[in-house]
Formats: structure tokens, C-alpha cells, sequence
């Protein structure tokens, strides 16, 4: 990688400020190493932040084939609506798929504090997804994850985090319900994986039950937030295993 980003053929015309005074490789040849490299999540960052012209790239580029990689079905459905882009970006979603965004205190969720890490596998459901749609909203199409669990956090006991994406969320009767609602933005904190601003979905009165059960946790301490490109971030307390269940996933 040190090598490839010292061997300079094009000049950078992003910013003068840039460290590649000298210019860099070709799209072409970057795509070629980047595919022999399996689309490296960690390398694609790294190289982010050496200029704006390799930060466009990646996002144009590096980061749409690392998703298309990592989740082929799921990338088909979110542009099977006509467009080309996914809301809020490929480095977005790119880090949606592989990052566990945990909670400060004070943050989304008060007083849970709980660092955020990069996850090796997860997986994304739509059928999952269903379970956090109100009926008037079903037929919107929500990713959900698998909740990240976090076990034996003290007073918090065993705290679950769990994310997912809407397709084409501008569309959809959630989003729809809450600008009828009404609903207000969070004033202070983001989305970790775009930036954008946040709706509390608990504020709207619109988690429904059947969320809990999709979880197994405990019903009144579910609560997630949906930000304005359609990324969804929550948090769960987990109900214990029993030692019947607990024995059976030994077996």
C-alpha cells in the first residue's frame, strides 16, 4: 500500500493543499488493487485520508464495491427503485455494514456507555425488519441487523445494539408519519454513519411491539432513532436466557 501511494502520475487538482503535489495512480489501477485486495474496509479508509481526490474516490468507488461485495442481495434491493446512489453514500453504508456505533453517556441513549468497535460479520434482514414497522408502514422496506450484544453492563444488564437502513427512505410512510407527527429532530446528536440529523422513533410513539420479540428483549427498553438518510440506530436490554434455551444453543 506505501508503495502504491508513492508512485505518483496524475496531478491532484482537489486542493492545493493536498500532499499529492506530485500526482497519484489512475482510477483504473487503484480498482484493479483494491479488487486484489478483496476490498480491504481498512485500507479503503486508510487511503481516504490522504487527499480529497482518493477521499472521492473511495466514495464513489472503493466503498460501493466493498458493500456490493459483503452484501450482493442486499445492494441489488436498495437500487432496484431506479437510482444509481444510495442515500446518504457508499462510505456510509459501508461503515453501517461493518461498525457497531455503541453509545456514549449522555448521548442517544443517557446513560449507557459503551465504546464503539468494528464487527467482524454481521447479518441484515428485511423479514427482521418488518418487526419494527407500524402496520400503515409495512410495505416500506427496512434492513435490521442482529443486535451486537454487550452482556453484563452493571444496572443496564445485557445491552443489545442493533442498525439498519430503509430503502429509499424519502419515499416511505415512516418518514411520511413522522414529518406528519411532527416529529422533532434530536437537537445535539447525529447519525454515526452519515452525519445527518436524527428522529427519536420512541418520541413518535412509533415502535411497535412486535420490535421486542424480534430482539428478545425486554418490551419497554427498546429505542431507536432513524436519521434523514434512512439509517436506522438502536438499543435494546436483553432478556436472559433461560438454562433451557441456554442449554440448547450448547448442544
Amino acid at each position: 500500500m506505501r508503495e502504491l501511494l508513492l508512485t505518483k502520475q496524475y496531478r491532484c487538482v482537489h486542493s492545493s493543499s493536498c500532499q499529492c503535489i506530485k500526482g497519484h495512480l489512475s482510477e483504473d489501477v487503484i480498482f484493479l488493487v483494491f479488487n486484489n485486495l478483496n476490498w480491504n474496509p481498512k485500507l479503503i479508509a486508510t487511503l481516504s485520508c490522504v487527499c480529497k481526490w482518493f477521499d472521492d474516490l473511495a466514495k464513489r468507488v472503493l466503498w460501493k464495491e466493498f458493500c456490493r461485495t459483503r452484501a450482493p442481495k442486499m445492494m441489488i434491493d436498495l437500487q432496484t427503485s431506479g437510482t444509481h446512489s444510495i442515500d446518504g453514500n457508499w462510505s456510509a453504508l459501508g461503515k453501517l455494514l461493518i461498525y457497531c456505533a455503541g453509545c456514549k453517556k449522555g448521548g442517544l441513549f443517557k446513560n449507557v456507555q459503551i465504546p464503539a468497535h468494528f464487527v467482524y460479520r454481521t447479518r441484515f434482514s428485511k423479514t427482521s425488519g418488518k418487526s419494527f414497522l407500524l402496520p400503515q408502514c409495512i410495505n416500506d422496506v427496512l434492513y435490521v441487523s442482529d443486535p451486537c450484544e454487550h452482556l453484563d453492563q452493571g444496572e443496564e444488564g445485557d445491552i443489545g445494539f442493533f442498525r439498519g437502513v430503509f430503502k429509499s427512505f424519502a419515499t416511505t410512510n415512516v418518514r411520511r408519519m413522522l414529518i406528519n407527527k411532527g416529529a422533532k429532530l434530536h437537537p445535539t446528536e447525529v447519525c454515526p454513519y452519515c452525519k445527518a440529523r436524527l428522529w427519536s422513533m420512541l418520541q413518535a410513539n412509533m415502535i411497535p411491539q412486535t420490535a421486542s420479540c424480534r430482539l428478545g428483549s425486554y418490551e419497554e427498553c427498546v429505542d431507536y432513532h432513524v436519521c434523514l438518510n434512512g439509517h436506522m440506530v438502536g438499543i435494546c436490554t436483553l432478556l436472559p436466557l433461560s438454562d433451557s434455551e441456554g442449554a440448547s444453543e450448547k448442544e
